[in-house]
Formats: C-alpha cells, structure tokens, sequence
C-alpha cells in the first residue's frame, strides 16, 4: 500500500496533536511531508524529529531561527511567512492537507490546498465562516476533495446518502440537526453569567480542546460558527440546520430524510475519530479511541438552545441571514472579543454585546472578493477593540 503524504496545518494544536497521533498508529499509511506551527516551538521540534517531515513552516523569522537551531543535523528545511504555508500546502507530492489553524491566519493556506486540487481535511472553521462561496468554488473549480473534520460536520458527512452532490430535496434530505454539549453553562442560572471568569468557561464538560474554541462553545458561538459552515459544505438553507443541545456528546450530529428517518453518527467524545475518518477515507483504520458501551451511558438526552443564555447562536443566524460579509464581521469580532476576555479585559456577557454592536455598525458590508472580505474583517477587528476599550475606560 503506498502512503498518503500530509501536510498538516497547525501541527502543535489539539487536532494537529490528533492527527499525529493517528498517523504514528498506521505508519504504513500515512507520511508526514510538512508540519507547521506557531507558538509552540518547542514541541514542533519534537514532532518533526518524530516525524522527520521535509518542511516545517512558522510564521515568525525569529522563531524560524529558533526552530532551525533546534533541528541542526536533522534533514528537516524550515520555512517562514504566509507564502511558506501556501506552499506546503500545495506541495505535488502532497495529497492530503490536514487545515488545522485556528483563525482567520487559516484560511489564505486552506484555499491553496483547495486550488491545488488536494484533498483537504477542513479543520478551520474561518475558512468557510469568513469566504464559504469562494473556497468551494475553489474547491469544485479545481477537483479538490473536501472532508470536514469538526465532529458535528464529519457526523453529517457520514450521515449523508452515498454521492450526496449538494443537494438535499433531491437525495431525500429534510434537515441536518447539528448537536451541541451546551458546555459548562447549560444549566447555570442566567443571572450569574455575568460574573464568569475565563478559568470557568476553558473548563468543557466532555472535550479537550483549545482555549478560544472552548470559549466559542461555552457561549454557543462555537455551534453558530458550525451552522454558517454547515450551510456552505451541504448547500443547505439556514432553516434547513437546526441545533439541539445533547450534553452527553454522544450523537455527533443527524440527518432526516423525508421519509421520517434520522441517521446518526455516534462515537466517544474524541477528535481522533473524524480525523480517522477523514484521513483513511474511503477506508477506516484504528484511531486508539475507546469503544463506546452504551450501557454504561445509560441515557442520551435533548433539549431545545435557549437564546437568552446562548445569544451568540442567534447572532450567528442573523449573520447568515443578512448575508454580505456579515458572517465575516462576526467572525473577525468573536475572535477580538473572545482574546479579550481570556486576557480579562472583557466581560463573559461582553461577548455577544461586542458581537451585537459590531454587527449594527458594519451592516450591508459587500462581500464580492476575497479583498472584501479581508477588509470587512479589519474593520471588525477595529470597532470590536473600539469597543473592549471603551468598556474598560
């Protein structure tokens, strides 16, 4: 059997970690061309003597030095700036891009990947959220391959018909049902959010993930940002994707069919899952995740959003509804409001009150090119710290 070659974008991250973790279980399948990282030098270094890839890539010069002295002697050719992760990602030899950087930094790699006709494994959710017309035009202009790896989206992908092209009325499809924990605050009282510090909202129920998206899922705007998502990677309507609380994580997400039917993925909460998935895709191969004893779980519940305690979901519809660049001045705001909050300059309920009031004042952005987007997302970013300034005066 002859490997895939990876690129894997954001290596140090949660799902970086996962991917490398599922590559070392099947060595005979899968080899590691490029690995890329941020902050994290140290343990890039160690992934990359692991791994022994040809590149690594990191935004920084001076972390580039770094990494390179780390790695004298090793083989490894390390690479700086944007245009090095457009170009690791777009490698010939390269068949799948594992797109795994977190923000709006993401999306320039994830859309090279794209128009080099790769198979991607879409792990950044801004790349839809910011530019979701323009990376799958990309994406069916130039035969890429797209696999979601957020386990909501790899749930709905598996639960699709077999050839599903995009369109739901004619393969039978009544409505997707994106599943979300409802995270640390589900139950709550609402009257006491206001006093919740960043400590308490990284402290996810059943995921082990990063601090901003477990932030993003502790206010909802995590399933929000997978809604917009959804929308682009199913050609769905937004009043075709519902959200329904399940605070066992169990059921990844569903698919009704108009006949009455629901078809669900369910699986132990851990990411190695999608990204086995995905990564082996059309086969399936040992991820090193726990079976699931459903005895032992006993009872899988549900429960409607309530959008007094989640409003950054609401804010999401509204986003999609409004169209434009609205779900890339959301985006570009969340991710302000949210650093300013893990930094204790912003309020928990500040969050959705940023979002809000950005929103107001960049309505009806056009959204005609990439170079739109980017601005409107600048101009978000303005206004959000504007505004984080203003409430900490």
């Amino acid at each position: 059997m002859t490997p895939r070659n990876l690129t894997i974008l954001g290596a140090t991250g949660t799902i970086g970690v996962n991917t490398l973790d599922v590559v070392a279980r099947n060595p005979e399948r899968f080899r590691v061309i490029a690995l890329s990282g941020q902050h994290q030098i140290e343990k890039l270094a160690e992934q990359c003597r692991r791994f022994r890839p040809r590149y690594a890539v990191v935004l920084d010069a001076d972390k580039a030095r770094l990494l390179a002295a780390m790695l004298t002697g090793s083989g490894v050719e390390v690479l700086v700036g944007m245009e090095a992760l457009e170009r690791i990602a777009a490698l010939p030899e390269v068949d799948s891009v594992m797109a795994a950087i977190v923000g709006a930094a993401g999306l320039r790699p994830a859309l090279a990947a794209a128009r080099a006709g790769k198979r991607v494994l879409l792990a950044n959710k801004e790349t839809l959220v910011m530019a979701g017309r323009f990376f799958m035009e990309a994406v069916r202009d130039h035969g890429a391959t797209l696999l979601p790896i957020d386990s909501e989206h790899n749930a709905v992908y598996q639960s699709m018909p077999a050839g599903y092209d995009g369109d739901l009325a004619a393969h039978g499809v009544r409505r997707i049902l994106l599943t979300a924990s409802g995270g640390p605050f589900r139950a709550r009282a609402i009257e006491t959010l206001a006093a919740v510090t960043p400590e308490e909202a990284v402290a996810h129920p059943n995921w082990v993930m990063g601090r901003k998206i477990s932030v993003d899922s502790a206010t909802m705007m995590n399933k929000g940002l997978e809604v917009i998502e959804a929308r682009w990677l199913f050609n769905a309507r937004p009043d075709q994707i519902d959200v329904v609380i399940h605070p066992q994580s169990i059921i990844h997400s569903m698919v009704e069919y108009l006949d009455g039917s629901v078809l669900a993925q369910l699986s132990n909460p851990d990411m190695r899952t999608p990204i086995a998935h995905a990564l082996a895709y059309p086969d399936r191969v040992e991820a090193g995740v726990n079976w699931l004893d459903l005895a032992a779980i006993g009872t899988l519940t549900f429960e409607t959003p309530d959008l007094r305690r989640f409003p950054c979901l609401s804010l999401a519809y509204q986003a999609l509804a409004a169209g434009g660049a609205a779900t890339a001045v959301l985006n570009a705001a969340n991710e302000e409001a949210v650093a300013a909050f893990l930094d204790h300059r912003l309020s928990y309920l500040g969050i959705s009150e940023t979002l809000d009031r950005v929103m107001q004042r960049l309505a009806d952005l056009p959204a005609t090119s990439l170079d739109d987007l980017t601005a409107a997302d600048a101009a978000a970013r303005s206004i959000a710290r504007e505004l984080i300034g203003a409430a900490r005066a």
